[in-house]
């Protein structure tokens, strides 16, 4: 028996007017005539995205929802070179706590995923030194919430630059540089373009990393069709985690487009994943990434409901027998 957990990306489609992802560009904020107040116009979106958040959390609640992404867009421009002096922690110290306070009290699973432009094997050492100030940004927001950071940031390796071999080990190199606290932050997940479930356990398996499994990833993308073969590997990545196992689930837009998520999740394909794995772990979080957000977990769990050894636990979680 597994316990199946799932959960959803940082917008609602339910909740109206909730976004988490406001935004003012840098071009934006020079148009202001005073700096000053240009600074306390980012901190008020930035207040925005924190109160729209505690909403979308809220919201988990009621609809019996454990796990969670967060925006990573949660303050405008925090990690601008131009902005290095703005201490935006400060004045959202406050509304991060009661964040960290909410998830805590209602044993919540949040997480990030930053975004495609942090890549730690870069060839360009500029990029690596934005990579880990972004990672760290991330880190800053966690420890504002007071919530663990082991674990919280799932990546992809990075850039393939047309040598995988190449690029793996530049990743391991690049690692040396990557602040401890930053190192235990992350979570490597393999892609549909550049590496491989192979190529990803490698890493894992050498630096200590827990592997995110992406199915539609490896359907995608794949040197070896049986991914069976390599799964007590990932879960071994896990072994010394405080969090249990975790999955991306997504399905093909269509088969011209298998690489663009679809709207929903077919039913049918995540229990070709789960009928595989059960028993195998106790405990497995699953992470949809589909177009639809948290409608398309809704009715993910509709089509579970009915299919033969669920045990449905609440709105978002499941014994498969």
């Amino acid at each position: 028996m597994t316990i199946v957990r799932l959960g959803y990306v940082a917008m609602s489609m339910e909740l109206k007017n909730a976004s988490p992802s406001k935004t003012m560009t840098y071009a934006q904020f020079q148009k202001q005539e005073d700096r000053e107040a240009a600074i306390r116009k980012l901190e008020r979106i930035a207040m925005e995205n924190l109160e729209h958040t505690h909403r979308l959390l809220k919201h988990n609640l009621f609809n019996e929802i454990h796990f969670y992404r967060f925006s990573s867009r949660l303050v405008p421009l925090a990690t601008h070179d131009e902005l290095s002096g703005w201490d935006y922690m400060q004045p959202l110290k406050k509304k991060f706590r009661e964040i960290g306070n909410f998830v805590r009290e209602h044993t919540m699973r949040v997480d990030f995923h930053p975004d495609h432009f942090v890549v730690l094997n870069s060839l360009k050492r500029d990029v690596l030194i934005n990579s880990v100030k972004n990672l760290k940004m991330h880190y800053l927001f966690l420890r504002g919430m007071k919530i663990d950071p082991i674990h919280r940031c799932v990546l992809h390796v990075g850039g393939n630059y047309k040598d995988t071999e190449q690029s793996l080990e530049r990743f391991v190199t690049n690692w040396s540089d990557v602040p401890l606290p930053i190192q235990q932050m992350i979570m490597l997940e393999n892609d549909d373009t550049s590496f491989t479930l192979e190529d990803t356990l490698y890493l894992c398996e050498k630096l200590g990393i827990p592997l995110v499994f992406d199915y539609h990833h490896h359907l995608a993308f794949h040197r070896n069709e049986n991914w069976e073969d390599d799964w007590d590997r990932v879960v071994g990545t896990w072994k010394t985690s405080p969090l249990p196992i975790k999955m991306h689930i997504s399905s093909p837009k269509s088969e011209e487009k298998f690489r663009h998520h679809a709207d929903y999740v077919d039913v049918d394909m995540f229990f070709r994943f789960l009928n595989e794995i059960k028993g195998s772990v106790p405990h497995i979080d699953c992470m949809i990434e589909a177009k639809r957000k948290d409608d398309a977990l809704f009715s993910l769990v509709e089509k579970i409901k009915g299919r033969e050894g669920i045990e449905m636990i609440d709105g978002s979680s499941f014994y498969l027998h």
